[in-house]
């Protein structure tokens, strides 16, 4: 049984990870699950079943660490194949739709200074619908462009944007509820 060693280079933990070293692989897992358990539950509501996704979605990134280059970042490319696990995982069970809408009305959203907390943002974004919700987390949360957005769903550009509109407008309709119940005036 090889040990490894505490700093081990990331280049090396991969190389034996990819080697089937199943410590390897576990440091890797300890490493990352938790960010990733994380990126799940932006897209799936339900933590058993964002959980469930992480670790399938794992299981493909360690069958498939041969081929990450070390080009680039290595929890980017961790973070991609999650994001592609759950989005497979919302079209197949046909949780997301579109709406081909070319109108788009850019508004500009003023930063609500508030006092919410990680979990109820959390809450405004799942109570979106899940359309809204995985285009504004690829655009908003992962830094996608609308032209990257079409292409990883198959969808219009247009229709990318046209979903982001919404989504903001539904977000700030519910952040004005909420600031309207806090001060009394709903």
């Amino acid at each position: 049984m090889k040990v490894i060693e505490l700093h081990q280079d990331q280049t090396e933990l991969i190389a034996l990870a990819a080697s089937h070293n199943r410590q390897a692989q576990q440091k890797i897992y300890s490493k990352f699950a938790p960010k990733m358990l994380s990126v799940c539950r932006q897209y799936v509501r339900d933590i058993h079943h964002a959980e469930d996704l992480m670790i399938t979605a794992f299981m493909k990134v360690f069958a498939n660490l041969k081929n990450f280059e070390n080009k680039g970042s290595f929890e980017g490319w961790i973070r991609r194949i999650m994001i592609n696990e759950c989005l497979s995982y919302l079209r197949a069970n046909k949780n997301i739709s579109f709406i081909d809408d070319e109108f788009v009305k850019e508004e500009s959203f003023n930063n609500i200074e508030s006092g919410l907390s990680v979990d109820d943002i959390q809450f405004l974004i799942d109570s979106l619908p899940d359309g809204y919700k995985v285009i504004f987390n690829l655009y908003a949360i992962e830094g996608f462009k609308h032209k990257e957005i079409a292409e990883l769903l198959g969808i219009n550009e247009g229709t990318s944007k046209s979903q982001l509109s919404h989504a903001r407008k539904m977000l700030q309709e519910q952040l004005n509820k909420q600031k309207n119940y806090e001060y009394g005036t709903e």
